[in-house]
């Protein structure tokens, strides 16, 4: 193992060093982004935070993305059915189709919904060599019945680091959400609406920032040891 005498426990033929050709010396993609807008977290028929993902659909397209709905109606409990379901393998393979994700729950009892917490338990970390979120871009949203909240974006974003994705800093929280949309389902003027703009036009800026480059953003020193290290292992058994 080659070392450093400063840096005695870095293996210095998996260690590299960053500069700026590595995030440049790409040709950019030209096709629209694309953008699984994921989770709103209600079957109610009258889904505020599914109205709010609708209007975030529109400012997307708008804004030049590609953009599809999954539909949690019919989705199993996790580990209630097997993977091979059909509602679960459209979900895994939206996941597998985005660059980006939007996820919007109601806030219920001070956390998002267990409907939202089902579909991101659906998405597996790994599906055999591949993370299937990992590197992609995440904006979080929540509508609340009462008062302005933001338990449900917090613990989003929490797990949005967990599947490894690129959660940007902005994001919305629609305050006494059932006096936002109007009588055919479409958001009210308002600073809150505002902020949806705000949130999307962001989510489509760092998504075509860190679309060409996110295997390289995701590239980890540990993970490359990891590597290596099964790879020796593989090549010893393959020599007895």
């Amino acid at each position: 193992m080659e070392t450093n005498a400063s840096l005695p426990n870095v293996e210095y033929s998996l260690f590299t060093k960053t500069d700026i050709s590595s995030l440049t010396a790409y040709t950019p993609s030209t096709h629209k982004p694309r953008f699984l807008l994921l989770l709103y977290g209600s079957l109610r028929k009258q889904s505020f935070s599914k109205l709010l993902a609708l209007e975030a659909m529109r400012l997307l397209e708008a804004l030049g993305g590609e953009v599809k709905i999954f539909d949690p109606h019919d989705l199993p409990l996790p580990d209630d059915a097997p993977e091979t379901h059909p509602k679960v393998q459209e979900l895994r393979d939206l996941t597998l189709w985005c660059e980006g994700m939007v996820w919007c729950s109601p806030e219920r009892h001070g956390a998002m919904t267990g409907i939202m917490k089902s579909q991101i338990d659906w998405i597996p970390l790994s599906m055999g060599a591949i993370r299937p979120t990992q590197g992609k871009t995440l904006a979080v949203m929540q509508v609340s019945g009462g008062s302005q909240s933001f338990n449900a974006v917090n613990q989003m974003r929490i797990l949005g680091r967990w599947m490894r994705m690129i959660t940007i800093p902005n994001q919305s929280s629609v305050a006494k959400a059932f006096q936002e949309f109007d009588e055919v389902g479409r958001m009210k003027p308002s600073a809150y609406y505002d902020r949806v703009v705000d949130v999307m036009e962001e989510l489509v800026k760092f998504t075509l920032l860190t679309r060409d480059v996110s295997e390289f953003l995701i590239n980890r020193y540990s993970e490359r040891k990891e590597s290596a290290e099964a790879l020796g292992k593989r090549v010893n058994l393959g020599s007895i």
